[in-house]
């Protein structure tokens, strides 16, 4: 790849490099009218150090590959990473690259790839914080230089088309004609007596049972479970043909989304159970349950819920 020639590649001169342009200019004019030799030998050097900047930069910003990028849960109006997946033809090089995201709609913060650590395959993850849920577009992935010295500015662009699924934020409660409920979901688990973990002290249990270590972090009493235990799971029922779009409607899916998280944290089964015009759906777990409140439109139909890789 010939950073020179590639259309992809944008140079721009730092502030710190223009100051460094405009000292370079003041010096040579004076060497000029004053014939000063020492002030030629400083000019010389200044220059050569200028040069030496984009040269060592255009290396530091060569032999790499964007291999994809991985979006995993990412929430509206909540900071999350987006794993930029990349392949180093050089992995001993320090680069000191900023990796930054073309999302639309979104707020991107910039990634730190150092390099020099003998590393071919890495990944960046980039913080970003999407506006609102659905399919947002990916434009493209850059790669951006100063180093060293900070006097010019490498940026390298490499253009994706990709779409990342923004899921609804999740609030903590929610309400209105969709409706919430608990259904109990029993897990067959081997063992009749076991530890298995902890859980929120609940009216009736037994004070045997208390875990001492965990209410003295969480400040409040929690108890042991035990593996024959039978856990109960969250039942959630969306009714597309129920809602108009709106605010309201956003509200409802975001309460649903915090109900799917509160489920997955407690480790408990969550089912969500949506219908429209042309029928009825369920989808178990967090992840297909994100994704169906995701794509879900008031008014729409049950099979665009079930759509991409986690309902194929």
């Amino acid at each position: 790849m010939d950073l020179w020639r590639d259309r992809r590649l944008r140079l721009s001169v730092t502030r710190l490099g223009m100051e460094f342009l405009v000292a370079l200019l003041a010096l040579g004019a004076a060497a000029v009218n004053t014939g000063n030799n020492l002030l030629y030998l400083v000019f010389s050097l200044m220059l050569g150090l200028f040069l030496a900047s984009g040269w060592i930069s255009r290396r530091a910003i060569r032999d790499l590959e964007v291999l994809g990028v991985e979006e995993g849960n990412l929430f509206a109006r909540v900071k999350g990473a987006v794993k930029v997946r990349y392949r180093d033809g050089d992995p001993a090089r320090l680069r000191a690259l900023e990796v930054r995201l073309d999302l639309a709609g979104a707020r991107a913060e910039a990634a730190f790839v150092r390099g020099g650590d003998g590393t071919r395959e890495g990944v960046a993850a980039v913080q970003v914080t999407p506006a609102q849920r659905g399919w947002t577009p990916l434009r493209n992935v850059e790669l951006r230089t100063a180093f060293p010295f900070g006097f010019m500015e490498k940026a390298w662009s490499v253009p994706l088309d990709q779409r990342i699924l923004v899921l609804p934020h999740p609030r903590t409660l929610a309400g209105g004609p969709g409706g919430l409920g608990d259904a109990p979901f029993p897990l067959a688990r081997a063992g009749a007596a076991s530890p298995d973990g902890a859980r929120p002290f609940r009216e009736r249990d037994p004070l045997s049972r208390v875990h001492w270590k965990r209410t003295a972090q969480r400040g409040e009493p929690w108890v042991r479970t035990f593996e024959d235990e039978a856990a109960r799971g969250v039942r959630l029922v969306l009714d597309l043909a129920a809602w108009e779009p709106g605010p309201a409607f956003e509200r409802e899916l975001e309460g649903l989304s915090g109900s799917v998280l509160q489920a997955r944290l407690q480790r408990r089964q969550v089912r969500l159970e949506a219908a429209g015009s042309d029928g009825r759906v369920a989808v178990d777990g967090p992840g297909p349950c994100w994704r169906a409140l995701a794509l879900a439109q008031a008014g729409g139909l049950v099979r665009d819920l079930c759509s991409g890789p986690d309902f194929a």
